[in-house]
């Protein structure tokens, strides 16, 4: 790696270690524990529906919504361009964000305030004002948690998550307990304050600055013309979500409702993991961003490595997804077939390039970013929802492909500005390689299978599948496989790589 830029100076906790080592030890850390983090979650919502009742877990469904909803809109970048800043004063710079930070999420913890009694009217459920009077101070909690920045900007991903997971482990064991005590959605509304009310102390209590609020005007201009295109984006999958909601109510029923959230649930998991390697990449970025040749190894690497397991995920939804239905999700769910197929084709090819925006953040442009959402949403307002509306399930799926074949057209321009060297469709086509011969067994396999078909000839398929893809993916990438292993057992000297271009 080479020397320390100034960009570069100051970010990393230790010294004695390459960026890339860094980064890829993030991974593992960031892997880690995302996994935990979903799977507590997950088995929280298992545990307290053993508790409540149908009734009690729909008024918390109500109140978790809008508290997501503010939740989204108040991740304006603020933390994102505290990282990408490399100000000589850092412990100003934390001031001025975390003083942004708390009046953003005042402001977004007041407008929950206020929705908490129309949504009660809308309801016409009045015990839904208390717990949610008290739920808009979760908010409070996690913009306490803005200390966590500065471990993040530093790369040190050890001590950053084992301060996050307080929030979590919090409000798991206060939540279940108290639902095993029978206190029904109570102990989902105490129980998520609490943890983000306890994460927020605890990270106050690890700053290694001086907490102290810092308003500067020409700071609140920056953060603005940094924020606002990011914000405008977040919300462009809200109306999406709810376009969809309304109108798939209207043409194909709650039940085709259920379909779309459904195949979206399955296919957004492949997002999951790309979170980690966007997550644990930023702060990477932001340090070498002058660096032209570094951005691009960056990019294209990361992009290797989830197009790896990304597109062999959506290319078996799009395959197995018909015996998914009907061996796993049962014969009520055969209307979403085409559907959940669409989706795992379209998971795959939003691999292509998913981390960009990532890198604009880096170089403090986030115009663009604002300029492709507003795009991807025309295209879904002009396509898929009419489909949705005249065509049903079958025809949404056909809208959706349309829709994400714009958006990777959009990245892919903007990409091209960036990083001028490059060659997007090579890097593309060589992802797909791995998964042709699987793919052809697959299907030479159920040519010849008899009419009926059974689950186990699914699960043999499927396991011959994943057998070939992986070997045929080793046999593609096995110098980058093993130079990101190299970089896990702490070699300092990093291995000469396959040229990105």
């Amino acid at each position: 790696m080479p020397a320390a830029t100034p960009a570069v100076e100051g970010r990393l906790a230790s010294e004695g270690e390459s960026l890339r080592g860094r980064a890829a030890r993030g991974a593992v850390i960031n892997g880690a524990y995302l996994a935990g983090f979903y799977s507590l979650s997950l088995l929280r919502g298992f545990a307290v529906a053993a508790f409540l009742s149908l009734t009690e877990f729909g008024a918390w469904g109500v109140l978790a919504i809008a508290l997501g909803t503010m939740l989204a809109l108040k991740q304006v970048g603020i933390g994102d361009k505290y990282i990408q800043q490399s100000d000589g004063a850092q412990d100003e710079a934390f001031a001025r964000a975390f003083t942004l930070e708390l009046l953003a999420t005042g402001a977004a913890s007041a407008v929950l305030a206020i929705a908490v009694p129309l949504l009660a009217l809308l309801y016409g459920r009045a015990e839904l004002i208390a717990p949610g009077l008290i739920l808009a101070l979760a908010p409070l909690g996690t913009a306490l948690q803005a200390p966590l920045w500065i471990f993040y900007r530093r790369m040190d991903f050890v001590r950053q998550r084992r301060l996050q997971a307080v929030d979590p482990v919090v409000s798991f064991a206060i939540t279940v307990a108290m639902a095993a005590a029978g206190a029904g959605y109570w102990s989902l509304i105490v129980g998520t304050v609490a943890g983000a009310w306890a994460g927020g102390l605890v990270a106050l209590r690890a700053c290694p600055y001086r907490l102290r609020l810092s308003y500067d005007h020409g700071a609140m201009r920056q953060y603005a013309a940094f924020s606002w295109p990011l914000l405008l984006a977040s919300l462009t999958p809200i109306v999406m979500a709810q376009t969809s909601a309304l109108a798939g109510a209207q043409a194909v029923g709650l039940a085709g409702v259920g379909v779309i959230v459904l195949a979206g649930s399955i296919a957004d998991y492949t997002n999951r993991v790309d979170a980690i390697v966007t997550e644990t990449l930023y702060p990477l970025i932001c340090a070498v961003r002058e660096r032209a040749d570094v951005m691009l190894e960056a990019f294209v690497k990361s992009n290797r490595l989830a197009l790896m397991w990304g597109v062999p995920f959506g290319i078996a939804l799009a395959l197995f997804g018909s015996d998914l239905v009907e061996f796993v999700l049962g014969a009520r769910w055969r209307p979403g077939v085409h559907l959940i197929q669409a989706f795992g084709a379209i998971a795959a090819a939003n691999h292509i390039g998913f981390n960009w925006d990532a890198f604009f953040r880096a170089h403090g442009r986030t115009r663009p970013v604002a300029v492709w959402s507003l795009i991807t949403l025309a295209s879904f307002l002009a396509c898929a929802l009419p489909l949705l509306i005249v065509e049903g399930l079958d025809g949404f799926a056909l809208g959706m492909a349309v829709v994400t074949a714009v958006s990777l057209l959009v990245r892919a321009v903007y990409l091209r500005r960036l990083l001028p060297g490059l060659r997007l469709l090579r890097h593309t086509g060589r992802a797909l390689i791995p998964s042709v011969p699987a793919v052809l067994v697959v299907l030479l396999s159920r040519a010849a299978e008899p009419r009926h078909r059974s689950s186990v000839m699914a699960l043999a398929e499927l396991a011959a599948y994943l057998i070939i893809t992986a070997g045929a993916t080793w046999a593609a990438e096995r110098l980058l496989l093993r130079e990101v292993v190299g970089y896990l057992r702490g070699r300092t000297r990093a291995r000469q790589m396959v040229t990105a271009t």
